[in-house]
Parts: structure tokens; sequence; C-alpha cells
């Protein structure tokens, strides 16, 4: 059985800096699924509305907080962007990296990365090259307004609420390239249901 023929559908959650990005897209490539991002769209929203979300780490920076409070004033930003991505659960064969959609997607395996906020803060700033203070404070207020957003809209608990999941991996430890062979082997396994 291909791929194809399944209509696979993975989605991937975890707060901010835990590598839930990366993970989904070396998944994609692997297993040949397309590659959706909530944030990606929420960034083309961005760009539309006069933000210069472009540059990596955008949604860490000051600019990037600004539009978060805009979302919390204004919920069809992430309605629009939500309804997008469920469409392309129903279509099948991706990978969703979303924070919304193993709560509001009734199909496909959903994955948690699981990291403590001063690992994801060191990570931080590694990426974006901030200091650790800085790191921990973005942290903070965008994992803060984050939840707080989709707790009024959806009524879910953010990195509280592990109900929807199939798999919550603790990655604190692992890298990239460990988490990405975890993954690709529960997904061989359990998803596509090979090499057994």
């Amino acid at each position: 059985m291909t791929v194809a023929s399944q209509k696979v559908v993975i989605c991937l959650a975890g707060l901010t800096a835990c590598g839930k990005s990366t993970a989904a897209k070396l998944l994609a490539k692997r297993f040949r699924l397309k590659y959706v991002s909530g944030g990606i769209a929420l960034k083309e929203l961005a760009l539309k509305l006069g933000y210069k979300a472009k540059q990596r780490g955008w949604w860490e920076s000051t600019e990037g907080i600004r539009f978060l409070k805009q979302r919390a004033l204004d919920p069809q930003f992430d309605k629009q962007i939500d309804a997008k991505l469920l469409e392309w659960a129903r279509r099948g064969n991706v990978v969703l990296d979303s924070w919304t959609m193993p709560w509001l997607a009734k199909t496909g395996f959903k994955i948690w990365l699981e990291v403590s906020a001063d690992e994801r803060a060191r990570r931080l700033t590694q990426r974006d090259g901030i200091s650790l203070q800085k790191a921990k404070q973005v942290v903070n207020e965008k994992d803060g307004r984050t939840r707080q957003i989709y707790e009024r809209l959806y009524g879910f608990k953010l990195g509280e609420d592990y109900s929807p999941f199939d798999l919550i991996l603790d990655s604190e430890s692992l890298s990239s390239d460990d988490v990405f062979v975890v993954l690709s082997y529960v997904v061989k396994r359990l998803v596509l249901k090979q090499g057994r």
C-alpha cells in the first residue's frame, strides 16, 4: 500500500521553539507528503497587513508579539487559517505543523513534542542570537498569549490538554536528528503499518 493511497494526515504540535517545524518538514520530505504550516499561513497574513514577517525568528520579535496581540483582538485571523488547514487535512497526504489541528481535525496521527520552557529558551538563543533572559521572556509571553487565543477561540488548553495526541515525545535532550529518527520509525510502524 502506498502513502498516497492511505490519505495520511500527521499533525505535529508543541510550544515555541520545541522543534516541531523542523520535524514536520523532515517527515514530509521523508514520506513524500505535503508540508503545511499554520505559522507560515499566519505570517503570510501578517505580510498582507504590512508586518515585516519574513525574517527568521520573527514570531519572537517585538513586531511578532505585536501581531499576536492583534490576533487576540480579532479571531477571524485564526479561523481563516484553521479553515485552510482543515481543508488540507480532508485532502490527506499531509504533515500539518499546527497548534490547533490536533484538536480540530477529526482524523490523523497527532504528535506533541514536549520540551521545558528553559530548554526552549536556550534553543531560541542559539537560533535567533538573543540573550537567554530575552529568550525566556519571549517564550513566556508568546506561549501565554497563544494559549489565551486558543482557549478563548476553541476552549482547549495548549500545553496542558494532551487528550488528542497519539504520541507525546519528550524531546528535551534529543537533537533534531534524533527526533526525526524516532518519529520516522513511529510513522512507518504505526501510521503506515510497515515493517511488521
